[in-house]
């Protein structure tokens, strides 16, 4: 059966950094998922998932949660359930945020960061920030739903130089190469 995929299912999104260094204030990365609607696919989210907040259908979850990059291993984890997702969607993306309380961060002065986007063993993409060293956000990775209903990965990284709540407005918009 050539062509015949079933595309992407279920996804782990995980994220770390190291801790600041000592008498420093500690720097606050978040994930970010953003759902889009086939009817409005570039325009606003239909909905956010982030630290403080859920997907109606519990099929994007927030795992792990760091303030401070002071876990072991990967410091924050997403799941995407991609194909329990009702058809109405089209399209999320997801994202990295750097909190920019008490101070202005770039990822040029977070320690270490990186990304994995994989699906159960099978590393899918993985970067470490060092194309947007000047931003305050990036978006990681598009999940596109194809017509014949199979999710499939975009890979790339994108950079944003807005407030976080800019950020989670415009992070779904087209890139321009």
């Amino acid at each position: 059966m050539t062509g015949f995929s079933k595309g992407i299912r279920k996804v782990e999104i995980a994220l770390k950094w190291d801790p600041s260094p000592a008498g420093r204030p500690p720097t606050d990365l978040d994930i970010v998922a953003a759902t889009f609607t086939s009817s409005d696919a570039y325009g606003a989210p239909a909905y956010l998932v982030h630290f403080d907040s859920r997907s109606p259908d519990g099929t994007i979850l927030l795992n792990r949660d760091s303030t401070d990059g002071k876990g072991f291993g990967w410091d924050e984890v997403m799941t995407l359930e991609l194909d329990r997702l009702d058809d109405r969607y089209a399209r999320v993306v997801v994202g990295v945020v750097i909190q920019q309380h008490p101070e202005h961060r770039t990822f040029v002065s977070v320690l270490n960061p990186a990304v994995r986007v994989r699906e159960g063993y099978t590393v899918l993409a993985e970067d470490d920030f060092g194309s947007v060293l000047g931003a305050t956000a990036a978006t990681i990775a598009e999940f596109v739903r194809e017509d014949s209903g199979a999710w499939m990965l975009r890979p790339g990284v994108h950079g944003f130089e807005d407030d976080p709540a800019d950020f989670t407005r415009v992070m779904g918009r087209a890139h321009r190469s």
